[in-house]
């Protein structure tokens, strides 16, 4: 009795094992090879597009720091020293005496002192027109002069801008300021080119002047010497200059 009683115990047991077998396999994790590979692969191109937003939005932020470099602009001007300058030569050739940088004045003054003018009119005329031709000679060699000092006054101003200018352009930090650093070194060429041609200018004036007194006065002495024939009753003839034996 005891015996069967034991026997349908373990029957029990097994049986409550068997209908709960298929519970507990239900819980088992299920690993499928394909859909893990296609899971990697789909958060690796995942992660691929995140890196390429970052190397984008790192190069637009370059970009605009470049942007920003380009457009700032230099922190210096020269203009002011070279516009300085210009003003100081050109009030030098403003201060030209006698006969001015002006078309009429010199036109004026030849049709009344030099050329054919000088000679003709009473003797006293021609005289004076002689001393002013003298007179503007050499008021013309001292504006020259002027002209020269003023300019070569200019150089240490110009070569500190030069020197400033340059350093600039070198240390820019965009486009903008290069290009700006090197318009003013242009401009400073060009301060420099106008200086030289009011040196040329002044110079030509003053050569120009003591040439035509030179013809002038050649004018003036045939005219000298046809007044002199003429009232003195002077017969041009032969002159021995050494007696010979």
């Amino acid at each position: 009795m005891i015996k069967l009683r034991q026997l349908a115990a373990a029957s029990a047991a097994v049986l409550s094992l068997a209908f709960a077998a298929p519970t507990a396999s239900a819980q088992w994790i299920v690993y499928d090879p394909t859909n893990f590979s296609q899971n990697v692969l789909t958060a690796a191109r995942e992660l691929e597009q995140i890196n390429n937003q970052i190397q984008m939005l790192t190069n637009q932020a370059t970009s605009l720091v470049n942007q920003a470099r380009n457009l700032a602009s230099l922190p210096m001007s020269t203009l002011t020293q070279l516009q300085s300058s210009i003003a100081q030569t050109q009030a030098l050739l403003g201060q030209a005496q006698n006969i001015a940088f002006n078309v009429q004045r010199i036109e004026q003054a030849f049709s009344t002192s030099y050329g054919a003018a000088a000679g003709s009119g009473t003797t006293a005329a021609m005289v004076a027109n002689a001393q002013a031709r003298w007179q503007n000679s050499v008021a013309a060699f001292e504006d020259s002069l002027k002209v020269q000092a003023g300019v070569v006054g200019n150089i240490p101003t110009n070569s500190g801008a030069m020197t400033s200018l340059v350093t600039a352009s070198q240390s820019a930090t965009g486009a903008l300021q290069a290009a700006q650093a090197g318009n003013q070194l242009l401009a400073l060429q060009s301060q420099q080119l106008s200086d030289l041609i009011a040196v040329l200018s002044a110079k030509s004036r003053a050569d120009a002047l003591e040439q035509a007194r030179t013809a002038s006065t050649e004018a003036q002495g045939q005219q000298n010497y046809r007044i002199f024939a003429t009232r003195s009753g002077y017969v041009p003839g032969n002159v021995t200059m050494f007696g010979g034996h």
